[in-house]
């Protein structure tokens, strides 16, 4: 006979599956004599996830491409979670000890495991070490609700990590220290102590708030390391330093978004009331593989991500073959045009052609690409970098590109990409990444 525990546990797993794979089926494919409170993951094909836990295996199928290794890491750090609380629901005195375990959105504590699992490793350990990641989650969750002279407050913090860091030491403990908690935020000056873009406050392995540190300053050690993927300007202290000592950095930015930096890479991001997994290393190599050439592939990367920080919506078409770009842009739009096609050249849009026309996108300033780049329409490239077309209109009849209930910039990007890769950058922030007529990854 099932516990009632058991059921309501296997519900939980189930749905926070479901929160952070949205587009993937989740099925229960067998029965186990052995019930394991811990997830074992077994061997599976790479659109798989094939795991054992509480007495199931479980199958979790994407619909679509292949699972990553922070999909992996993200069932497990589920798991682990839902396991630990699981076993203190059968040990009473252990359970009045850890309510903390219990408080909050459960989805902030799959966060939490996935940066760090050391909080949920042992349930005797787990019910007496508190959870700073899951803590800093809900003072920066209270804050995105909070203005200050009427205005959105951003703010950030720098969570110490518990790896070895020989460029920075743990500083010593005030008098007087108190826990990064909610109860700070009833504090109106606790909103000022740090911006999150130039300054973020510092918090030890206990959870408490021991310092305020400049970004820029702490990442210096770390100024000549390889990110593992482009990162927005106005973040790249907060990647770098993240590279060592297994810290992570957290900022909510004035639009609200809770952004979460670890590794030397953006890892999570909340926006739209909901957790998104950034898979940003993972993203890009696949956007790089879809291009072949990587000074390219990291230019229009990293404007993409400069541009969706600034809502600012464009659209990046590189082609496979600039032969067929008559099918996509009309002849009025491409800087250089057949002698054998008729131009009006009195077209308003034609007058700055003359200002572009021979550049390509690694010889122009990344400022200079970006600004060309809010120009409605499409800035279409070819694979050597050079710019065909800024600012043109996309024809989206081209191979069945119609998108119902998508707008007029998302059914370009389908039509454009069957002719080669195509970044979308929307003004709610979200860079997407389409090919073959087929969205592969928001990011």
């Amino acid at each position: 006979m099932t516990r009632i525990p058991d059921a309501i546990f296997r519900h939980l797993l189930k749905h926070g599956l479901q929160y952070f794979m949205p587009t993937a089926e989740v099925e229960v494919v067998d029965t186990l004599a052995n019930p394991e409170p811990e997830v074992i993951v077994n061997d599976s094909p790479p659109n798989v996830i094939d795991f054992d836990w509480l007495g199931y295996r479980y199958r979790v199928t994407a619909r679509q491409g292949a699972f990553t290794d922070g999909d992996v890491r993200m069932v497990k750090s589920i798991g682990r979670v839902l396991s630990v609380r699981y076993r203190l629901a059968f040990h009473p005195a252990l359970a009045a000890e850890s309510a903390h375990l219990f408080r909050g959105l459960p989805e902030d504590r799959y966060v939490s495991a996935f940066l760090d699992s050391s909080a949920y490793r042992d349930p005797e350990k787990s019910a007496s070490t508190p959870d700073k990641i899951a803590a800093a989650i809900e003072v920066l969750r209270l804050s995105a609700m909070t203005t200050y002279e009427n205005r959105r407050i951003s703010t950030g913090v720098l969570l110490f990590g518990a790896l070895r860091d020989a460029c920075h030491a743990l500083p010593l403990l005030p008098t007087g220290a108190l826990r990064y908690s909610v109860d700070l935020t009833t504090t109106r000056s606790f909103h000022r102590l740090s911006d999150g873009l130039k300054t973020v406050a510092l918090v030890n392995p206990e959870g408490l708030l021991v310092e305020l540190v400049d970004v820029e300053e702490w990442a210096a050690p770390f100024r000549e390391f390889e990110l593992p993927a482009p990162i927005p300007a106005r973040y790249r202290f907060h990647s770098r330093a993240t590279l060592c000592g297994g810290h992570v950095c957290m900022i909510l930015t004035r639009y609200g978004e809770i952004k979460v930096f670890a590794d030397g890479s953006q890892v999570f991001t909340f926006r739209d009331g909901r957790w998104h997994l950034a898979n940003t290393a993972v993203c890009y190599r696949s956007w790089l593989e879809g291009i072949g050439n990587e000074l390219i592939a990291q230019r229009l990367f990293t404007v993409a991500l400069d541009l969706a920080e600034d809502r600012r919506g464009a659209l990046f078409v590189v082609l496979d073959d600039a032969a067929p770009v008559y099918r996509l842009i009309s002849t009025g739009d491409l800087l250089h045009t057949d002698p054998s096609q008729e131009v009006d050249e009195s077209l308003v849009k034609r007058r700055f052609h003359y200002l572009l026309r021979d550049q390509d996108a690694l010889r122009m300033a990344p400022s200079v690409l970006e600004s060309v780049a809010r120009i409605d329409g499409a800035i279409v490239l070819d694979r050597n970098a050079k710019l065909l077309a800024f600012g043109a209109i996309l024809q989206n009849a081209i191979a069945g590109a119609s998108v119902p209930g998508e707008g007029s910039r998302t059914a370009a990007a389908v039509a454009a990409s069957h002719f080669g890769a195509v970044l979308k950058v929307s003004e709610d922030g979200v860079v997407s990444y389409f090919r073959g007529g087929q969205c592969l990854w928001e990011l």
